[in-house]
């Protein structure tokens, strides 16, 4: 096993080299395996900054898994520029066909019956081929045509192989590279692994495919394709066959008579449903797994790769939505520090970037650009070496690339339109009383990020006591008075930040029909109410917390003249 990793290691060395990117062997450790001759020659001409066509050509020698991640990550605009992401958009998953005799060996070992018993015809010459597998047509002995999908029979052994490659040369760029240690280049490696080795899994495609059909159950203008599970292995699984045309041959979609406008609509109503109604949706979008039937339904395939929104990613989305629609930089920089992960975080510097992106695509009074701000919030994340959790990051490109579907086969249609109401509840459940808690918790946030500071700081003052620079001397009677102060003052701060949460509640109420759009003119009213209300209880506490103090130090006074 050793020999096997020394001897594909060596090759990745090597491909590296030879295609421009010497300079990066000594980061990625791998110096010590490039030939000297090999090393000179690419090196002579080494570019000052890797280029992207360079790193494609690349992955695509490298092989499936290299091609493969290649492919994740041209997806991950929270990770890469959009200059490599363009390049790697270009990766074409495909391989060498398989021999048929290994399909047939494959097939009757996975299968009960083999493909004899199993089908009634089995077409031996592929439908397509790619990196990790090939498809091939067949028809169930009911005469249900279906499609057949074979791992190669060595994907698993070199999946593992490299991607233990992989996470060796993150650990070793993470210690060579500062910038490397920022991004925290394993965590990416050990992400991007599972989500590989995820899709390896055929079985774990049927649980997608058929929790995304049973979401969609009753919806007649979606098709998901049923999995024959007696048919299905981690290595194997048979699909129903849906025949259509692909959602961008436009020339096949106007012969048919469809309504390019009411497809986009569709398309994008399956995204938002999976998103806000679901939470679990299909995380690869791209026109080649969307096909158009002749009556107008739209079938979608490949289930490999999904996203998961529990409740806490559904909370955080909201809270990017809402400050999104508010044009809030100075919450949404909050949220993203909350969100990311990553050090020395310029604040400043991260709201400005937010404002100016808010500015371009959510100007005061006009229309929301979707695709276009989530595309550039994306860039300002990677910028500032944050990372926002997998399946946020997921939805987020899910939702650009369902826009630029949708933009390419209806240019005149609005994925906001669709998402209008989605966001009017968004809004509105931001206006609940729920939401006053969840203002007294982020006001919490700045307090947070300051506590990340104070074991320094402290480590610093006893560092100064310890020297002996400073010399403290209090008498016991001197700290009930400190006490009271401190004890005050803490419900002063927790009275004030409830009070001012209300207020900020109730100021939002008030602004409530200009976002959502419509006339509610008991939003005022109540929103004056609760206002008016909460200053009485605030100015009767105020009161009496003053009054009982007054009673309370006059008794200390009695006590100490006695």
């Amino acid at each position: 096993m050793r020999d096997a990793y020394r001897h594909r290691e060596r090759q990745v060395a090597t491909i590296l080299a030879r295609r421009g990117l010497a300079h990066l062997l000594s980061t990625l450790g791998l110096e010590r395996l490039v030939p000297l001759e090999l090393g000179a020659l690419a090196a002579r001409d080494e570019p000052e900054h890797t280029k992207p066509g360079n790193v494609r050509l690349a992955l695509e020698e490298l092989g499936p898994t290299f091609m493969k991640l290649g492919q994740i990550l041209s997806t991950r605009a929270d990770l890469l520029p959009a200059e490599y992401r363009a390049e790697l958009v270009k990766l074409e998953d495909r391989g060498p066909r398989i021999d048929p005799a290994v399909i047939k060996q494959i097939v009757d070992r996975e299968l009960p019956g083999g493909h004899e018993g199993a089908f009634a015809t089995f077409d031996f010459a592929p439908l397509a081929t790619a990196s990790i597998g090939q498809a091939h047509t067949a028809t169930l002995h009911d005469g249900t045509e279906v499609v057949v999908k074979v791992q190669r029979p060595e994907a698993l052994d070199e999946v593992d192989l490299d991607l233990e490659i992989l996470r060796n040369m993150a650990v070793s760029a993470s210690k060579h590279w500062q910038e490397g240690a920022r991004m925290d280049l394993v965590g990416v490696a050990e992400e991007l692994a599972m989500a590989l080795r995820a899709e390896l899994d055929y079985l774990h495609e049927a649980d997608n495919a058929e929790r995304i059909a049973a979401n969609f159950a009753g919806e007649e203008h979606v098709l998901i394709p049923r999995v024959f599970r007696e048919l299905t292995t981690s290595m194997v699984i048979t699909l129903e066959r849906i025949r259509g045309m692909k959602i961008t041959d436009f020339a096949a979609l106007d012969a048919a008579g469809l309504d390019r406008d009411e497809i986009a609509r569709r398309a994008t109503q399956m995204l938002v449903k999976m998103v806000f109604e679901d939470g679990f949706f299909h995380a690869d979008p791209h026109p080649g797994n969307f096909l158009i039937t002749e009556t107008g339904r739209i079938g979608l395939l490949d289930f490999g790769r999904v996203g998961v929104l529990d409740d806490d990613l559904r909370e955080q989305m909201r809270r990017l939505f809402v400050r999104t629609l508010q044009r809030d930089p100075d919450g949404l920089a909050r949220l993203l520090i909350t969100l990311g992960v990553g050090d020395g975080v310029d604040r400043g510097q991260l709201r400005h970037d937010i404002a100016v992106l808010l500015q371009r695509h959510a100007p005061p009074g006009g229309d929301l650009v979707v695709a276009g701000l989530v595309a550039d919030l994306l860039e300002v994340v990677r910028r500032h070496h944050l990372r926002v959790p997998r399946d946020l990051a997921l939805l987020l490109i899910a939702i650009v690339m369902e826009e630029a579907i949708a933009a390419e086969v209806a240019p005149d249609f609005r994925v906001g339109e669709v998402l209008a109401p989605y966001a009017r509840r968004l809004v509105a459940s931001e206006l609940s009383p729920a939401a006053l808690a969840r203002r007294v918790e982020d006001l919490g946030v700045d307090l947070a990020t300051l506590a990340t500071d104070l074991p320094q700081l402290i480590r610093n003052v006893l560092e100064v006591i310890g020297g002996g620079s400073i010399e403290v001397h209090i008498r016991a009677e001197e700290t009930h008075a400190l006490l009271a102060r401190a004890e005050r003052l803490s419900d002063r701060l927790a009275a004030s930040a409830i009070f001012g949460a209300v207020i900020v509640a109730g100021s939002q109420l008030v602004a409530a029909d200009r976002v959502l759009g419509r006339s509610h003119p008991e939003i005022p009213r109540a929103a004056g109410l609760g206002m008016i209300g909460s200053a009485a209880l605030y100015g009767a506490w105020r009161i009496g917390s003053s009054r009982l103090r007054r009673r309370t130090d006059a008794g200390q006074e009695d006590a100490g003249t006695a």
